[in-house]
């Protein structure tokens, strides 16, 4: 499976892909840095997070984003600008039919690491290892685009399934519900 992690943000945005093998292998196949300066309008900083999304998106053809679920911050502005490049990243994906699935930091950080409190270092370091890179990725949102991925690709199945029970199980019982409702109207009408 192709995974493209994202790490949003609009001074910095994290985009990488990774593909998974049997198991638990994954292999980084690329990842970068969206920069865009605060000087920039905010509009233009959006189209650049949004342009290099779909730049990303039709040279690699993902199979699904993973994007990190915009997650309590103390500056109002950071989760705002934070949570608008998701949006455009999640926007580019819809516009190519590519699902989306979101991630919160601590999940992304219980994947990798083991811990869902672990720090940016230890992250980086799983990562490193995880995917037997020579060198830490930089920066951080770097790392953490590639943790997205990873965390997708060991996670993301089982979830998919979960959901589909979830779906199934409601469709059972709304069947359920209209054969007893049916049930009881005409026990009503047999007793007239």
């Amino acid at each position: 499976m192709r995974v493209m992690g994202v790490d949003p943000g609009l001074t910095r945005c994290g985009i990488a892909l990774v593909e998974s093998g049997a198991g638990r292998a994954v292999a980084a196949l690329d990842v970068d840095v969206v920069r865009t300066p605060a000087s920039m309008d905010l509009a233009d900083r959006l189209l650049a997070v949004h342009t290099a999304a779909v730049h990303w998106i039709v040279t690699h053809r993902p199979e699904v984003v993973a994007i990190e679920r915009v997650f309590a911050q103390q500056q109002v502005s950071t989760a705002m600008g934070t949570a608008q490049a998701a949006g455009v990243v999640a926007l580019a994906a819809a516009q190519h039919d590519i699902p989306v699935r979101f991630h919160t930091p601590s999940e992304v950080k219980a994947a990798v690491t083991g811990s869902g409190r672990a720090d940016k270092a230890q992250v980086t370091s799983m990562v490193t290892r995880i995917l037997g890179m020579q060198t830490r990725p930089k920066p951080a949102d770097a790392a953490d685009a590639l943790a997205l991925a990873i965390c997708q690709c060991w996670r993301g199945p089982m979830g998919d399934r979960l959901v589909a029970a979830q779906a199934k199980a409601e469709e059972l019982a709304k069947t359920h519900r209209a054969r007893l409702k049916a049930a009881h109207a005409a026990a009503v009408k047999a007793r007239r």
